[in-house]
C-alpha cells in the first residue's frame, strides 16, 4: 500500500494555524510514542465537543481556500496539498455528522464524563482513554482519491474509515461513567446506532464536500474523468490539454532544460525511425499516427499473476487511458513507486514512452526516457538515467543538477524495455525496488521523481513486486481502432499508391488476420506489405506472424533490388539472420560495427579459420544494418525486437533445410549411409544459446515448420535424433569455426546445440515424442538423465527456463517400463523434477515424487509433517532444485498452523550453494516465503559453519 495522509499529516502539510486543534493532534501523537503524562496530558482542556467545532470549522475554511492553497507552489507540494485537504475534508464530514447524530448522549455529556471518570476498574485515567480516541480518529491514514479507482471504490474505502471511527467512539463512549447511566437497551444498540447513523450522513457530506473540491481543483476532476470513454484520440493529445489545465505551460527554462525538453519532443518523427526507408509509401508522423492505448490496470501483490494474459482478463479496463495517465502523476503513489506498463511484443510501449515524453515536454514535468537495453544494465538507477542523459545532450550531467536546473520542474523518469534486464543474463529480479528505493531517497532529498517502466508481460512472473505497484497492460487494437489507424493510412499514401494502381489496405482486408491486425506494430507491417503489390487485398486468407515477416523482408528486399533472384534474397536474410544470431549470443539487443565486421564473414562465407581471399573489402556492417528495420542507438538494434527474435528462427530453419538438402543429395551413394551427416551449419547457428531463452523464437519455428511438407518434417526428425544421439561425441573437424561471437566452454556448447535438436525435434513431429525413440537403447533414461543434468547445469537460468516452458513432457510406466514423452502439451505440472531428476533414479526415488505430485499438485490431504518430510528427502537425496520445489515449500510455509522450524533446515539447504543463492533466494520469496526469515536462515547457517 502507499503511504497516506493522516489527519494530523495534513495539518502539518497545509500548515493549520488553529492553535487549539493542533494542540491536541500534537497532544494525541505524542501520548502514541511516549504515554499520556509525557505527552501533557494533564494542561489539555479541550475535548470532543470542542474538536468537533475546530474541525468542521477548519474543514469549511480548507474547502474555500483550495485555490489559494495550490497557487505559487511546485508540482509536488500541490499534490501533497490535495491530498490533505482531501484528508481534511473525510474527518471533517465524520465529526460534522458526529455531532447531529441521534445518540442518547451529547458530545458534552461525554466531555465531563471523561473530566470525572478515574477511568476503568484497570485504572486507565480519562485523559489517556481520551488520547487513544484521538489517535484512533485523527492519526490513522486516510484513503485518497487514484485515477485507477472508480469514485465508488473510493467513497467504499472513506466509509471503512468510518466505521473505524464510530468502532473507536463505541470503545471510548464504553470506559465512561455516561455508559453506565444507559439504559440496558440503549447499551446494547449504540455500537448499532455508531455503525449506521454517523457513517451515512457523512459520506452525504463527503460527496457534497468533494463535488466542492472537483470544481476548484482540476486534479480531482482528471480523476472523476478516468471512469469516462473519450473521444478516439492521437498521440495522448488529451494528455497536453489535462496538463494545461493543471497549470500553464512552462516558459524560461534554462537552455539545459529546454534542450532536455526539445530531444524529448518525438512527434514530428515518423512512425518508425529507422534507416532505409521504403521510397514508394509514407509513413505517418509519430504525432498523427500513434493512437491512444487502452489499458488494464491491477495493483499487484504476491498473489498477481501478471505474466498470464487470464489474469489480466479479469482485471479492470482503463475507459480514458489519457486522464489515468495525467491523473497518475499527480497522485501520491507516482513518486512512491513506479508505475509498470507491461505489452506483448509490438504492442507499443516504447512508442507510448516517445509520445507521453513528448507530451510532457512543455508541462510543469521534466520528462527523461532512459532506454535500458542502451545503458549499462548493471548500473545502478542514477547512473543510467545519466548515461541517456549524457547520450541525449552530448555532455555529462549529474542528475542532480539536471533536477536543480529544472527549478521545481517534477523528473518523470521513462524506463523502457525493463525485460532487457531480466533476460539475456543480466537477471535484475529486483530492479523495480531498486527504482522504488530510488524514489525515496531523491523524495529524502527533497527532490521527488515519478517513474514509469515498460516490460514485455511474459517476463512479468520472474521479478520482484515492491509495495504499492500499480500496472497496467497495453490492450490490442479494438476493431474501431483498426479502422481510424487505417484510415490515417489512407491519408497519408492514397495518392502516392495510386501512381502505381495500388490502393491503402483497407480495414476489412487486415481485420482477417485476427490479433496481428490488433497489434500497432503488426498492423503497420501489414500496410507495409500490402503496400507493395496489395497482396493482402487479393488474398483474404489469415497470415501468420513469421510469414509475414518473411514475405515483408523478401518484399523489400527484392524491391530494393530491382528483383533479385530466391537465391540473392536467401543470401540476404541469411546475412540478416547471422546478425540477430549474434545479438542473441551475447545476450544484447545492440551490437557494434566491430562485432558484425567479425561475425558476419565468419558465418556467411562459410568461415574456415584461414583469412577469406576476397577481390575488394567489404563494409559488413553498413550492408548489414543500411535498411529500414534497423536503427542506430550506440550500435545497431532491429527496429524491434522480434525482428532479431524471427530472423534467428529462420536461420535455424534454414540450417535445417540445409541439413535436409546435403542428405538428399548424397543419395544412395555407396559411401553416404556411413559417412557423418554434415550439420556444421546448425551447429554453428545453433550451439551458441538456447533457442527458447526468448519464448517468441519457439513460436516462430512453430509457424516455419508449418509452411515444411509433411515428409520434409519427417526426414528432419529422423535426421535429428541421429544427431541428438551422437552430439555429445567429439567432432575432429567442422567448418565454421571462426563464428564465436561468445566464447564458450565446449560443455555449454554442447549443452546448447544438444537441447536446440531436442527442441526442433519435438517442433517438427507430428506426434508427440518418446524419449525412447530417439535415445535408442535399454539405457534410454539415463541418458535423458544425464542430459537433462548438463542443460540444467550449463544452459544458464535463462536457457533453462524457456526450455522447461517450451519443452513440455510427463512421464509414462507401463509395466515395468518407463519412459519420457516430450511435446503434446501435457505436462505434470513439475516437468522440471520430471525431465530433469527424477528420470533415471531408482524407483525409490521415483515414488516419492509421485507421493509429492499427488500431496501437492493433486492437493491430497496429508498431515503437514509427512509432507515435510517427502519435501526434505526430495531435497536432501535426489538433489531436486527447481521452481516447483520452491512453490512447494511456499506453499508449505504459508500453511495455517505451519511449523516453521520443520521448514528452516529445509531452506538452509535450498540456500547452501553459493553460486545458485541469489536466485534460489529470489525464487523463495516470490513463493511466499518471507525474506526476514530467509535473511536469518542464511546468518544461522553462517554462524553455524563459522562464516
Amino acid at each position: 500500500m502507499i503511504e497516506t495522509p493522516s489527519y494530523a499529516d495534513a495539518l502539518r502539510i497545509l500548515g493549520c494555524k488553529d492553535a487549539r486543534l493542533v494542540k491536541v493532534v500534537g497532544f494525541a501523537s505524542a501520548a502514541a510514542r511516549t504515554g499520556w503524562a509525557l505527552a501533557g496530558g494533564g494542561q489539555l482542556v479541550s475535548g470532543l465537543s470542542d474538536m468537533r467545532g475546530d474541525i468542521v470549522r477548519y474543514g469549511e475554511d480548507v474547502v474555500r481556500r483550495l485555490p489559494e492553497l495550490k497557487n505559487g507552489v511546485d508540482r509536488f507540494t500541490r499534490t501533497q496539498r490535495l491530498a490533505a485537504a482531501h484528508a481534511v475534508v473525510v474527518v471533517a464530514a465524520y465529526f460534522e455528522a458526529l455531532g447531529e447524530a441521534k445518540l442518547p448522549f451529547t458530545l458534552e455529556q461525554l466531555d465531563r464524563a471523561g473530566q470525572s471518570s478515574p477511568g476503568l476498574a484497570k485504572g486507565t485515567p480519562g485523559p489517556e482513554r481520551f488520547a487513544r480516541l484521538v489517535a484512533g480518529l485523527l492519526l490513522e491514514r486516510l484513503p485518497t482519491p487514484e485515477p485507477h479507482l472508480p469514485y465508488a471504490e473510493t467513497r467504499l474505502a472513506v466509509e471503512r474509515a468510518y466505521l473505524r471511527m464510530s468502532e473507536a467512539m463505541a470503545g471510548y463512549v464504553g470506559g465512561l461513567t455516561v455508559w453506565d447511566e444507559l439504559p440496558v437497551d440503549d447499551q446494547l444498540l449504540l455500537p448499532r446506532m455508531l455503525a449506521e447513523g454517523p457513517p451515512a450522513h457523512a459520506l452525504r457530506i463527503y460527496d457534497e464536500d468533494y463535488r466542492s473540491l472537483a470544481l476548484d481543483s482540476h486534479e480531482f476532476e482528471v480523476r472523476s474523468l478516468v471512469t469516462d470513454k473519450p473521444s478516439p484520440a492521437t498521440a495522448l493529445s488529451r494528455v497536453a490539454w489535462l496538463l494545461a489545465e493543471l497549470a500553464p505551460p512552462r516558459v524560461g527554462d534554462r537552455p539545459l532544460i529546454h534542450q532536455a525538453r526539445m530531444a524529448a519532443n518525438a512527434l514530428d518523427q515518423p512512425l518508425l525511425i529507422a534507416g532505409k526507408l521504403p521510397e514508394d509509401v509514407y509513413l505517418p508522423l509519430l504525432g498523427e499516427g500513434y493512437l491512444s492505448p487502452r489499458f488494464r490496470v491491477a495493483e499487484l501483490t504476491r498473489e498477481s499473476a501478471p505474466a498470464h494474459r487470464s489474469w489480466w482478463e479479469e482485471q479492470r479496463v482503463l475507459p480514458d487511458s489519457e486522464a489515468f495517465l495525467v491523473g497518475h502523476l499527480t497522485s501520491l503513489r507516482a513518486t512512491q513507486a513506479p508505475l509498470l506498463v507491461l505489452g506483448e511484443p509490438g504492442s507499443g510501449k516504447t512508442k507510448l514512452t516517445e509520445v507521453f515524453a513528448a507530451r510532457l515536454g512543455r508541462s510543469e514535468f521534466l520528462p527523461i526516457r532512459v532506454e535500458l537495453r542502451g545503458v549499462a544494465a548493471r548500473a545502478a538507477v542514477t547512473e543510467q538515467i545519466e548515461q541517456a542523459v549524457a547520450g541525449v545532450l552530448g555532455e555529462e550531467v549529474s542528475y542532480a543538477d539536471l533536477v536543480t536546473a529544472g527549478d521545481g520542474a517534477m523528473p518523470v523518469i521513462l524506463l523502457d524495455g525493463f525485460d532487457e534486464l531480466v533476460q539475456g543474463g543480466v537477471n535484475r529480479y529486483d530492479y523495480l525496488e531498486h527504482v522504488q528505493e530510488f524514489q525515496r531517497r531523491e523524495a529524502g532529498l527533497g527532490r521527488p521523481v515519478a517513474v514509469l517502466v515498460t516490460s514485455r508481460t511474459v517476463v512479468a512472473d520472474r521479478i520482484r513486486l515492491p509495495a504499492g505497484l500499480l500496472a497496467l497492460q497495453l490492450q490490442p487494437f479494438e476493431d474501431e481502432q483498426v479502422r481510424q489507424w487505417l484510415d490515417i493510412w489512407d491519408h497519408a499514401n492514397r495518392a502516392l499508391l495510386a501512381r502505381r494502381d495500388l490502393k491503402p489496405l483497407p480495414a476489412d482486408a487486415a481485420l482477417v488476420h485476427g490479433e496481428m491486425a490488433r497489434q500497432p506494430l503488426l498492423l503497420l507491417l501489414l500496410a507495409l506489405y500490402d503496400a507493395g503489390s496489395n497482396a493482402l487485398q487479393r488474398d483474404h486468407g489469415p497470415l501468420g506472424r513469421a510469414r509475414l515477416y518473411e514475405v515483408l523482408l523478401r518484399d523489400y528486399t527484392e524491391r530494393e533490388t530491382g528483383g533479385a533472384h530466391r537465391i540473392v534474397i536467401d543470401q540476404e536474410l541469411v546475412l540478416l539472420g547471422a546478425v540477430a544470431l549474434s545479438m542473441q549470443a551475447r545476450g544484447r539487443q545492440v551490437i557494434t560495427d566491430e562485432d558484425l565486421d567479425r561475425d558476419l564473414p565468419a558465418l556467411c562465407l562459410g568461415g574456415e579459420e584461414e583469412p577469406w581471399e576476397e577481390t575488394e573489402p567489404v563494409d559488413w556492417a553498413r550492408r548489414a544494418t543500411e535498411r529500414f528495420f534497423f536503427v542506430r542507438r550506440k550500435g545497431h538494434a532491429f527496429l524491434h525486437s522480434t525482428f532479431g527474435e524471427f530472423l534467428v528462427a529462420w536461420l535455424a530453419m534454414y540450417a535445417l533445410r540445409d541439413l535436409d538438402r546435403r542428405r538428399r543429395l548424397a543419395g544412395d551413394e555407396p559411401l553416404a549411409l556411413v559417412q557423418a551427416v554434415d550439420d556444421d551449419l546448425l551447429y554453428a547457428v545453433t550451439s551458441h544459446s538456447c533457442l527458447a531463452e526468448r519464448g517468441p523464437t519457439v513460436g516462430f519455428i512453430l509457424e516455419l515448420l508449418e509452411e515444411v511438407p509433411a515428409a520434409v518434417r519427417a526426414r528432419c526428425v529422423t535426421l535429428l535424433a541421429g544427431l541428438l544421439r551422437r552430439s555429445l561425441y567429439e567432432r575432429p573437424r567442422r567448418h565454421f569455426t571462426g563464428f564465436r561471437p561468445v566464447r564458450h566452454t565446449m560443455t555449454r556448447r554442447l549443452a546448447a546445440y544438444s537441447a536446440n535438436l531436442t527442441l526442433l525435434i519435438v517442433a517438427a513431429s507430428e506426434e508427440p515424442v518418446s524419449v525412447s525413440s530417439i535415445l535408442q537403447g535399454p539405457d534410454h533414461m539415463e541418458r535423458w538423465s544425464a542430459l537433462s543434468h548438463l542443460w540444467k547445469g550449463q544452459l544458464g537460468q535463462e536457457g533453462w527456463s524457456g526450455l522447461v516452458t517450451a519443452l513440455s513432457a510427463h512421464r509414462v510406466v507401463e509395466g515395468d517400463l518407463e519412459d519420457v514423452v516430450l511435446g503434446g502439451g501435457e505436462t505434470s505440472g513439475m516437468g522440471d523434477v520430471v525431465v530433469a531428476v527424477a528420470t533415471g533414479h531408482t524407483p525409490r526415488h521415483r515414488r516419492l515424487l509421485d507421493l509429492l505430485l499427488s500431496a501437492l499438485g493433486k492437493g491430497r490431504d496429508l498431515p503437514f509433517g509427512d509432507r515435510a518430510g517427502l519435501v526434505g528427502e526430495l531435497l536432501r537425496t535426489v538433489g531436486v532444485r527447481s521452481p516447483a520445489m520452491h512453490r512447494a515449500l511456499g506453499a508449505l510455509w504459508a500453511e495455517e498452523g505451519a511449523d516453521h522450524a520443520e521448514l528452516r533446515p529445509l531452506l538452509a539447504v535450498m540456500l547452501a550453494d553459493p553460486g545458485d543463492r541469489r536466485a534460489t533466494w529470489e525464487q523463495l520469496v516470490k513463493a511466499g516465503i518471507p525474506e526476514a526469515a530467509l535473511l536469518e536462515i542464511h546468518r544461522n547457517t553462517g554462524r553455524a559453519g563459522g562464516d
